[in-house]
């Protein structure tokens, strides 16, 4: 995939990277309030937010996109996580904002997983079948360079480059709390709470749930993960922080194992959605008459999606053990 041409940054962006390098990145120790941790943790993704940005726009790496996503996701999960420690009104209002911002780079994000899956896949098959696992690839490759387009407009927009001053003007002052009258509860809880929302999400599951809630719970991991993250840190060197610790790592091992699952049920799906697309437009280059697929791409595509069936089944088998590592790990927390 050729790189697309460099584009100049919008003014306001780069005002932002320079205000962020004229200032020293924000820490926070265990003598530090909650709250200011929440701001340590914004501070530290929109550092690598904007680091990535450039990248993200000429396409030279596609792990810029990847490492700028996840700075998205994170500071939305970090507002989240940390909605009783903030005024709620704010943190709902800048949190709805990274989500448009998630929403424009996603799409772009999944193609690029998607095609590294299915190129891999195209690799081991035999030599005659690659040409036709070649014809998908294209097809997806041309829906790439559409949801890129549209991205690139949204980073171009007066709404992305508003949304990161928003961000910088936030963490350069302490952020806005709920009244000193309201209770606030300690980091620790944090993570109690989001993974008694796990289990209890676990719970109705039960051990052989639908691919879509297998995704669900995947989700609700990731969140527990995300606030074990921003707590860890203020926690380091005590008893509870290596408890914490613990609990990231099984956490992690649980969300590969979901995540290679959704993976694998992805491209089942879109290999199937590439074939109907195929089709359609054989249908319409041939005016709604004979118009038909090449039989052989046909035969590749099912191939590539028993693969993954395969895969998700196999994958289906070892979710319950990750999930009861990060119960163990959970349980230590009280």
């Amino acid at each position: 995939m050729s790189p697309a041409p460099a584009r100049p940054a919008p003014r306001v962006r780069a005002d932002v990277s320079h205000l962020l390098q004229s200032q020293n990145p924000l820490v926070a120790g265990p003598l530090d309030s909650p709250a200011h941790h929440v701001r340590a943790a914004l501070d530290t993704r929109l550092r690598a937010l904007v680091a990535h940005d450039p990248g993200t726009r000429t396409g030279a790496d596609i792990e810029d996109l990847h490492q700028m996503r996840v700075s998205v996701r994170r500071m939305r999960a970090t507002l989240r996580a940390a909605r009783p420690l903030l005024d709620a009104q704010w943190a709902d209002s800048l949190r709805a904002e990274l989500g448009w911002l998630g929403r424009a780079l996603g799409p772009v994000r999944d193609l690029d997983v998607m095609l590294l899956r299915l190129r891999g896949e195209i690799a081991t098959l035999p030599d005659g079948e690659r040409a036709a696992g070649e014809v998908l690839v294209a097809e997806l490759e041309r829906e790439r360079a559409a949801a890129r387009a549209d991205m690139l407009v949204a980073l171009d927009a007066p709404r992305y480059t508003a949304l990161l001053e928003r961000i910088a003007d936030a963490v350069r002052l302490p952020l806005p709390t709920p009244s000193a009258m309201q209770p606030q509860p300690a980091l620790i809880d944090l993570v109690r709470t989001e993974a008694r929302k796990l289990a209890r999400a676990v719970k109705a599951a039960g051990e052989d749930p639908p691919d879509e809630t297998l995704h669900a719970l995947r989700i609700l991991g990731k969140r527990v993960r995300y606030t074990g993250e921003l707590v860890e840190t203020a926690l380091r060197g005590t008893p509870t922080g290596r408890q914490v610790k613990l609990l990231l790592a099984a956490t992690a091992e649980l969300q590969e194992v979901l995540g290679d699952h959704q993976d694998a049920c992805v491209a089942d799906l879109r290999i199937r959605e590439l074939l109907d697309r195929l089709g359609t437009a054989a249908l319409d280059e041939a005016g709604g008459e004979g118009g038909e697929i090449d039989a052989f791409v046909v035969f590749v595509a099912g191939r590539l999606v028993e693969r993954e069936r395969a895969c998700a089944e196999t994958l289906r088998t070892q979710w319950w053990d990750a999930w009861v590592q990060v119960r163990d790990r959970a349980a230590t927390l009280g």
